[in-house]
């Protein structure tokens, strides 16, 4: 809840928003069936609130966070850190080395960039000069659209640089659990009582990237190639 409204707020975006108060109004501890440990749920009158908050999580992850700029980034950090980190890794969090992985914050990240360090990751971050998606799948992909990208993956197989799948990603959109404690009879499944969230899918969305010199040949193959397919 808090760093939805707070990444919606900085980034300038309304993806995020939803009813706060009535969520948190109806949030109750609600006893598992099978007799195990209490869980956070909610009343029956806040499931609408709920809805909306697992919509914004989920639009926030395919407007913003999953954004094929947003993620080209996200190549070129780890790239970067790669080239940065002693043996590319980074020091571990235990008493002998915490001093040195707390050494490694944002302001030694930026500065080490600012000064041409990095690789050509490093490079690319500084100067935002960074790679460009040359062909994605839609957010809910077929089997029949992960064919045409075999096919679109091949004819640009000398030119993709990455390829990034929503799948693999860090943050996940699938439809949580959440107990609901009806008016009358047993708690349910959030996804039983809303035929919104029953029928969301998950996005499995992939992203090939390229060069900036090779991105407007390469989003012209790929778009004869989709063609064929269909």
């Amino acid at each position: 809840m808090d760093y939805l409204l707070r990444d919606s707020y900085h980034i300038g975006v309304q993806y995020g928003k939803f009813d706060l108060n009535r969520l948190i109004q109806t949030l109750q501890a609600i006893p598992s069936d099978e007799g195990g440990s209490t869980r956070v749920g909610i009343t029956e009158g806040g499931f609408h609130a709920v809805e909306a908050l697992v919509l914004a999580r989920y639009f926030m992850f395919t407007q913003v966070y999953f954004h094929k700029t947003r993620v080209a980034f996200d190549v070129h950090l780890r790239g970067a850190l790669s080239n940065l980190l002693p043996d590319g890794v980074f020091p571990k969090p235990t008493e002998g080395e915490i001093s040195k992985y707390l050494d490694w914050d944002d302001w030694k990240v930026l500065g080490l960039l600012a000064d041409g360090k990095g690789g050509d990751d490093g490079c690319r971050l500084a100067s935002r000069n960074h790679f460009r998606c040359a062909y994605h799948t839609p957010e809910v992909s077929t089997l029949q659209d992960m064919v045409c990208l075999a096919r679109i993956r091949e004819g640009l197989r000398h030119w993709i640089k990455a390829e990034e799948s929503a799948s693999k990603s860090w943050y996940k959109t699938g439809t949580p659990d959440i107990r609901v404690k009806m008016d009358v009879g047993k708690p349910m499944p959030l996804s039983s009582c809303s035929s919104v969230l029953s029928n969301l899918k998950a996005n499995n969305q992939v992203l090939l990237y390229v060069l900036p010199e090779n991105a407007q040949e390469a989003k012209k193959i790929a778009e004869v190639l989709q063609n064929e397919c269909h």
